[in-house]
């Protein structure tokens, strides 16, 4: 496994971090412990989690995947060798079950979504505690063009950092990150640290694939600049890169034939897309998803590449994927595709 310095932290995170928002949805407690297990010994000490999860986010499960991490975190004794992400929820009309359906980044809200996360992590600390989107209306989620709303009502960024300070100071948060952030976002966090003395953000948690790679545009050089790498989210574009929904195909289980949100990534543009790297994997020898990941996680401004799988085999063939290291003429291949359909499914 490779390991790499996240931000100006002293924290060391495996260049693969185990996403886990389809435990307790896709996937038991059982098989959760067993992919964790595997995980672990595979090198990844990394594990990005969030309140709201499992998605699809519902009443009835809410909180299911941090309860899960944190019995095997109890039975198998290893939270000091764990570096733990977790994400508190920013305002959204469709978690009407969270927090009286009123979740923001304020004081109110954070201490509250920490504290149940911690009793359901069963640990005292959280090493990176994350945002999950902004407490403003912005372009987020796929939307790529901003639209300003002059009659917003949002938390002041400056608000929030200064209760994640009192609870770094607590000692229940080392560390804290931004996801689903956009550059002007990002830059007033960095800002108001510097020049408030609050906490500064390690990571930055955002979507980052071969047929999404909108970050480069605003936010990668900030990640250089700043020392604030990003951790990739859906590097495998909800499993679209694989290959396996081509042609309209849709595997009995999968992501995509259980839920139609997810069809992000299935627009004609896409598969298009898709249908381009995966010739291109194919002609090198290659298994179409340990490229796409691979892409991911060689890129300078990635600290993690955050891969999920819902079965063991997936998850050994993502881990592979960190063993590889594509040829100029496979990246030569992956640019000539993106001129040619550049960001199909931002």
């Amino acid at each position: 496994m490779i390991y790499r310095s996240l931000g100006h932290s002293n924290i060391k995170v495996s260049a693969l971090c185990l996403g886990t928002m389809t435990y307790g949805e896709q996937n038991s407690e059982a098989e959760a412990h067993s992919q964790l297990d595997r995980a672990f010994d595979a090198g990844i000490n990394f594990i990005d989690t969030a309140e709201m999860y499992p998605v699809p986010p519902r009443t009835e499960t809410q909180g299911l995947t941090e309860r899960y991490i944190g019995n095997w975190l109890t039975r198998s004794g290893r939270r000091d060798r764990v570096i733990l992400a977790t994400k508190v929820a920013g305002p959204a009309e469709w978690l009407n079950y969270l927090r009286d359906g009123k979740p923001r980044l304020d004081k109110r809200n954070i201490e509250a979504a920490l504290d149940e996360s911690l009793q359901r992590l069963r640990t005292d600390y959280i090493d990176i505690y994350q945002l999950h989107w902004p407490d403003r209306p912005t372009n987020y989620f796929g939307e790529l063009g901003y639209r300003h709303h002059r009659e917003e009502q949002v938390i002041p960024i400056q608000e929030t950092l200064e209760v994640l300070k009192t609870l770094k100071q607590a000692g229940k948060i080392r560390h804290i990150g931004v996801s689903n952030e956009t550059p002007w976002g990002l830059m007033r966090y960095l800002h108001l640290a510097e020049v408030q003395g609050l906490p500064r953000v390690v990571s930055i948690q955002n979507p980052y694939s071969l047929l999404n790679r909108t970050f480069e545009i605003g936010l990668a050089e900030i990640a250089h600049r700043e020392a604030c790498g990003l951790l990739a989210y859906s590097p495998m574009a909800f499993g679209v890169l694989s290959g396996k929904y081509l042609e309209g195909k849709r595997p009995p289980g999968a992501r995509l034939t259980r839920y139609q949100r997810f069809n992000r990534y299935s627009t004609p543009q896409a598969e298009r897309a898709t249908l381009q790297y995966v010739q291109l994997a194919r002609k090198h020898g290659l298994e179409p998803a340990q490229m796409a990941l691979a892409f991911v996680t060689s890129r300078a401004f990635v600290s993690s590449n955050i891969i999920g799988a819902t079965t063991l085999a997936q998850l050994d063939e993502n881990l592979e994927s960190v063993h590889l290291n594509l040829s100029e003429e496979i990246f030569d291949g992956i640019e000539a595709i993106h001129r040619q359909q550049p960001n199909p499914s931002p």
